[in-house]
Order: structure tokens, then sequence, then C-alpha cells
């Protein structure tokens, strides 16, 4: 409007007439211009337009030019504005929004860390030179500088931890389990962020709506409407995660309950769009050298190939039917153990959703929570963050605390004495000693009290304050049937794993509590069985593969020397600083042995790390290691101290010899 505007305004078509004025002397004396089956004269032209024609006609001309060229100007952002709106809603322009969104708060941040305290900041380089150049005798002395920058790094921490964590819940998806994860993880972050991120183990946004998200998209995916497949379906997820959710329903015609997980409509491009705002957000920490690029290199792609797996719902169906197939073998631990798995509906699965038998019965979370209760453990930020705090605290060989041991270790935690305490009675006695004496100490407790309660019911006459007092307890006594199936369940989930890494080279690398159920029994009720699902990150092992892992699992659990050990590790392909023996040996007891009371000493996991550091850590080993990880950690939280290493061996000495010569072919 405004280029029509001026066009269109009288000193412009003064412009041009004095223009064509001056055409009219520089060709006075021009000859003839010839074009194709046209003769072109420029006196005769210039005549035409402006010895022939009124002021009034040639502003007119003008007019009309202007508003040509206004038109082809709004016709041209015109289309620009309709190929960008086109493109905003495609898939890749959708991703790009939620990438500009990120950095919309992330970038700010950034700015705000480097200005204000990195060394080569302007800003920062400046106070140096004044501070440098400074001939006051009340200059500041070495220590009052430094409590500055502590508090300038405190004051950055307050100011934007607040805004990156908003936008976390903001932009949901993969953001929130990234922010679960970095709440539990032994890399040093500020409390500040880590206070925060704790809050989304269990405070998360609400799942998509039924009605406007999951029906069409189950409607579009399964090709009729929800009434003609199903009796019913539940609008209350019964599970919810970053890229889908979960409903309970029942089949039209047979009546069967099923779970129908249901693919976010929005996760095929959010997901990728993350893990490259991820991505880029890594570089930009390597490149202010907060973290080291190699290592940060291995865990990016193990981050990114994991999570893209957890898209492709048709692998996952895949997965979960040739595992349920193992389950039925009579020879697997499966029966044996009383572990169940779900079976798939094929015909009701797509890309987007899979449809298969419900497993009646809580997450082994709920059970995990009542039997730490029991123990006097504070289970308020939830079983995940203290299974995952209480193996990061024994498993951190990077030199760094973790989340627990800042915690204990905290002058202004009432409870810190309790770790100075456990690391004196730990150098007397094993961890395994102290375990026992903890379940043998509540288990009497839990004995005694069940006990009373059944006396108070079966007596004839007692007070009501008594009666009172064992109708309160009466969960007592089924809690202490239980007590010993607790063990039993752990048992269970390890040799369960064991035989899907060793024996079928298909295993789940998230067993987290959440992914793990507690089928009551009408039959027994005192000991439940256990429902395995979610096998979206899924690792397969190839036989070599299976068979190199077998040996080093082997060397652990039979006590080597670590000359062994340190030789396996070597060949799985692992990468360290110095390749010294010792820190390899050290590595692979504390990653598949059982827990010892020097793990409790971070000065010693600093004098392991002054000795040597892993580069490149081996793929195939990392997901078997991170199973390790979780189960272990869930049994170390319910007071067992199993060894991981032996509870695998017949496994892994099955591995070995089923496949014995495939390794060095």
């Amino acid at each position: 409007l405004l280029f029509s505007f001026i066009l269109n305004s009288p000193h412009f078509c003064t412009c041009i007439r004095a223009s064509f004025n001056s055409i009219q002397h520089s060709h006075s004396n021009q000859h003839h211009f010839h074009s194709p089956g046209i003769l072109f004269r420029p006196r005769a032209f210039i005549d035409l337009a402006i010895s022939t024609q009124s002021p009034m006609f040639q502003a007119g001309l003008a007019r009309r030019v202007a508003r040509r060229a206004a038109i082809g100007v709004v016709g041209t952002g015109a289309a620009g504005a309709t190929t960008l709106t086109v493109y905003a809603n495609t898939e890749q322009g959708l991703g790009f929004k939620r990438e500009a969104d990120f950095w919309s708060v992330v970038g700010p941040v950034v700015w705000d860390y480097w200005w204000n305290s990195f060394s080569s900041s302007p800003k920062v380089k400046f106070q140096a030179f004044a501070l440098t150049n400074n001939t006051n005798n009340n200059a500041t002395t070495e220590e009052e500088r430094k409590e500055e920058k502590k508090e300038l790094v405190k004051e950055l921490h307050d100011r934007n931890a607040p805004k990156l964590f908003r936008a976390m819940i903001d932009l949901g998806g993969l953001y929130i389990k990234l922010g679960q994860v970095l709440s539990v993880t032994a890399i040093p972050i500020p409390e500040q962020y880590r206070v925060l991120f704790r809050t989304l183990q269990s405070n998360v946004p609400g799942a998509s709506d039924f009605q406007s998200v999951v029906k069409p998209t189950l409607e579009r995916e399964l090709g009729a409407p929800l009434d003609e497949l199903f009796e019913c379906v539940d609008e209350i997820p019964c599970g919810a995660a970053s890229i889908g959710q979960a409903h309970r329903a029942t089949l039209k015609g047979t009546k069967e309950e099923v779970i129908v997980k249901v693919q976010y409509p929005n996760a095929k491009w959010q997901v990728p769009a993350d893990i490259e705002c991820v991505g880029d957000f890594l570089q930009l920490c390597v490149w202010f050298g907060l973290v080291d690029e190699s290592a940060s290199k291995m865990s990016y792609d193990e981050f990114s190939r994991q999570f893209l797996a957890e898209l492709d719902y048709t692998r996952e169906k895949e997965n979960l039917k040739q595992v349920y197939q193992s389950s039925l073998d009579p020879n697997a631990p499966y029966m044996k153990r009383g572990a169940i798995i779900p079976r798939v509906f094929e015909d009701m699965c797509t890309n987007q959703v899979i449809t298969m038998t419900y497993l009646p019965g809580p997450k082994f979370e709920e059970e995990a929570k009542q039997q730490l209760a029991l123990l006097g453990i504070d289970t308020k930020k939830g079983i995940g963050s203290i299974i995952k705090e209480a193996h990061n605290n024994t498993t951190n060989t990077d030199g760094s605390s973790s989340a627990i041991g800042d915690e204990l270790a905290s002058p202004e935690n009432a409870s810190s004495w309790k770790l100075t305490i456990s690391r004196i009675v730990g150098n007397l006695v094993s961890v395994d000693s102290m375990f026992s004496l903890v379940r043998f100490a509540r288990r009497i407790m839990l004995w005694s009290t069940a006990a009373t309660v059944r006396s108070i019911q079966v007596l004839p006459m007692v007070p009501s304050d008594w009666k009172t007092w064992a109708d309160e307890r009466q969960n007592t006594i089924l809690q202490a049937e239980r007590w010993g199936w607790t063990q039993e369940a752990v048992t269970t989930l390890l040799d369960v794993h064991g035989y899907q890494i060793f024996n079928q080279g298909l295993f789940n690398a998230d067993p987290h509590p959440g992914n793990i159920l507690v089928v009551h029994d009408e039959k027994n009720p005192t000991k439940p069985k256990i429902g395995l699902i979610d096998y979206g990150q899924v690792k397969r092992l190839k036989p070599d593969e299976r068979v190199r892992v077998a040996k080093l699992i082997l060397s652990i659990a039979d006590k080597e020397s670590d000359q062994a050990i340190a030789d396996h590790f070597r060949n799985l392909g692992i990468k360290t600083k110095t390749d010294s023996t010792r820190f390899l040996a050290e590595f692979g007891r504390l990653m598949f042995g059982s827990f010892e009371a020097k793990h409790l000493d971070h000065s010693w996991h600093k004098e392991l790390h002054k000795e040597d550091r892993v580069l490149y850590f081996p793929n195939e080993l990392s997901m078997v290691y991170r199973t390790a990880l979780l189960l272990r950690g869930l049994a170390m939280s319910l007071q067992f101290n199993p060894s991981v290493g032996e509870e695998w061996r017949h496994h892994a000495q099955e591995a070995i010899k089923q496949h014995s010569g495939v390794e060095n072919e």
C-alpha cells in the first residue's frame, strides 16, 4: 500500500516526466534500433510519450503503472504468504515452529549465562580489565571475588530455572521425559533445576482429550466407529507417556478386556523436532566446554535411536508378539516364575494403535512404595527417583556427586548422619548383612503386629479401642504374608530379563517399576504374578554379541582376575583414555557385581576416575547395562543386594554353549 501511494503521488509523476525529457535529449542523434519484426525509433517513441501528451495523461499513465506494480507486489506477497501458510501446516513446518518455540526460551537463557558469567563475554572481559587496572586500596580479595561469582551463578540459576521448567511444561512430549531423567541423573546439575524437574515425576500435565484427539485417531486408524468395535472404552487413560496413552476397553462380541495403546497424531513430527533441538543444545554445551564432545555424541546417538524407535508401533507389536510366543515355552522362566506377557490382537493394530490383553493389577511401583514405607523410607519423590538415585549413588564413575549423595552429604539435611554411620558399619560388616538385619527386624515387627491383630479379632470380649486399633492394622496380616514375595519378585525379574538377553537376544531395555504390574491371583492372594508391559524400547542382540556379553558376565560372576575381566571388556570394544586394566575390572564389577561398602565412598569413585575414564562404550552393552542398572536399583531400594552376574550366570553359560564358534565367524 505504501508502494502504491508513492507511485501515485504528484511528485513521482513529475519525476517520470523529467526522466522522459532526459531520455529525449540523450537520444536526439541516436540511430534506429532494430528488433525482430519491429522498427523501434527512440525519438518517435519519446515524441509519442511526451511531446504529444498532456501532463494529466502522463500522470494517469504513471498511476496505472503504479497500480499494476502494486498489484504485482501484493500478488507476490500473497503467494508467498500462502506458501508459508501451507508449509506451516506440514509436519516439517510444525516441527520448525516447535524448534523455534524451544529456542525462543532457551536462546535468551543461554545468552544470559554467557553474557554474565563466561570469560569470553565482552561484559566479563571488561569487568576483568577494570579489576586489573583498579588502583583502589579497597579492591576485592580473591575470596571475595569467588563469593561474588558464586552469588552471581546462584542468581542466574534462580532466574532461569523457572523459565526452562515452564518451557518443558508448555512443550510437553519428550521434554517432560528429559526433565524426569535430569531430575535423578548423576550429572551434577544445579539444585534449582533438579528441584523443579523432580515435580515431573508425578505432577505431569494431563493426557490428550479423548473426544477431540484419541477417539478420532482410533476410528481413523481402525477404520470403524468405536461402538462397532468395542462394548465400551474408558475415556480416562490408565497410562500416559510422552508419545501416546493407553485406555482400557472391552471388545465387542467376545467381551474380552483389552488395553488400547494409541499414539498422539502429532508425535511423528514432534519427537524428531525435539530430538533435533536436544542435539543442537548439546552441541552448544560442547562449544561452551560444559560436556565432552565424544561422550555427548555417544549419549545423544543412543538417546535419539531409542526414542525414534518408540514411534514405530509396528515394530513394538512384533517385539511384543515374539516375547509373548517365547513366554509360552515351558522351559522358559515365565511359567515357572509366574511372569505374564500380554497377547497382541493383530487385526486391531496399526502404525498408531496397539491392542493387547488387559493384565489386572497395580503397577509394581505401588507395591514397592508399600515395602519402602514399611522400611521407613520416604517415597514422596516417587519410587522411580528413589531407585535411580540409589543406584546412581553407587555407579557414579565420573567423580561427580549424585542427587542422593548431595542430599545426604548436605549440612542442611537432618539425616546426613545416616550416611556416615552406614560407611562406618559398612567397613565392619557386609552390605548383605546390613540388608538382612534390616529385613529381619522389620519382619519381626510385621509378624508380631499381625499376630496381635489376629488375637484381638478372635477374642470374644476386648475393649473398643483395641478393636479399632486391630481394624486399622488389618492390612498388616497381608503385608506380613507377602513380605517374602517381594524378594522372589525381584529374582523373577532378573531371571526373565537374563533369559531375554542371552536366550532370545530380544529384551526390554526399560524395565522401570511403571512397566511392571502386580497381577493378583485369586487362587493364591499372597503370591501375585508379575506382568511385563511396554516393549517400545527393545534391544536386539546378535548371537556373537550375546557371546561376548556372556563372557564378561561370567568373568564377573566367577570373580576372575582383573586381567580376565578387562580383556572381556576390551573384546566388546570399550575404549578408555589410558586402557587401565584395573579401571576396566572395577568398572565391570561395579556394573554387574554385588554392591560393596566401598561403593558408598565418593572418594573411591574419584580415585577410579583419576586413573582412567571411558571414551567409547559399546552399543550392544549399553542397553544390557541399563537393564541391569534399573533392576539392581529396584532390588537395592527394597533392601536386597543381588549380583546381576551371578543371577545371569546360567543364562550366560547357555548362550556360550549354544553359540560356541559364532564369536569368531
